[in-house]
């Protein structure tokens, strides 16, 4: 199979998983490159991810999810050929499951769907009690009218055109909700993709509890951005400073 295909991993703190997770996202068909964007990691993660074969992007601090896609897009981008290659963002905690993502490059590679974005058919019971993800579901068909599956599920492929359409992404823990809400309104094709993923479950200690307020903070900012009447009234404001 032709090479056409980049894995971008952002990560940040996950030396116990990221060279599994690299070695098996660079045994994906079509896949030529794993560049790994090291979030202000504190332990070996970077290291452990260039040991294990990919091109690996350091942040000096962490900048959030957002912003490490953004970095690692930028760094195919510099390493691309004639034709730009198609993007899989993946988690840096799936470990050998990453081995099964190959479905959701297959709608992007056939011209079929612009972005694929998946849905584990092995569901992990998290800690949490589901409201950050209520919260971007309905937000999302509020705004667009489309109801998704897992509407916070990082595991995706875009096209390179779909992705720079897409700029710039939403902070934080917001960029899923923001990238789905963004290339539905300019009119891209995005499906879901069912595939037996699985990556660690967040607990329910106070760590976990913290991670959750950060996600619902991030998700509801994008959504506010991206609210008609929001936006209207943020224009009126801006209007009005001038």
């Amino acid at each position: 199979m032709q090479a056409d295909t980049a894995v971008i991993i952002a990560a940040k703190d996950e030396q116990d998983r990221i060279a599994a997770t690299v070695e098996a996202a660079a045994s994906l068909p079509g896949v030529d490159l794993v560049v790994v964007v090291d979030d202000g990691s504190t332990d070996a993660t970077g290291r452990l991810a260039e040991g294990a074969g990919a091109k690996v992007v350091r942040h000096s601090r962490n900048r959030g999810k957002g912003a490490a896609m953004e970095t690692g897009a930028a760094a195919v981008r510099l390493l691309d050929g004639d034709v730009p290659h198609h993007l899989l963002f993946l988690d840096a905690d799936l470990g050998d499951t990453a081995r099964q993502a190959g479905p959701l490059i297959e709608p992007v590679r056939a011209g079929s769907a612009a972005m694929t974005i998946a849905v584990f058919s092995d569901r992990v019971k998290l800690g949490g009690h589901g409201f950050v993800v209520r919260l971007s579901r309905d937000g999302i068909k509020r705004v667009t009218g489309w109801t998704a599956t897992q509407p916070l599920n990082g595991q995706r492929c875009l096209t390179r055109e779909a992705f720079e359409a897409a700029l710039p992404l939403a902070p934080g823990f917001g960029v899923e909700t923001g990238l789905t809400i963004d290339l539905l309104r300019k009119g891209f094709k995005v499906t879901e993709v069912e595939v037996p993923l699985a990556h660690r479950a967040t607990g329910t200690d106070w760590r976990a509890q913290l991670h959750r307020a950060r996600q619902f903070r991030d998700v509801g900012r994008a959504l506010a951005a991206r609210e008609p009447a929001v936006t209207r009234q943020l224009a009126r404001l801006r209007r009005a400073t001038r």
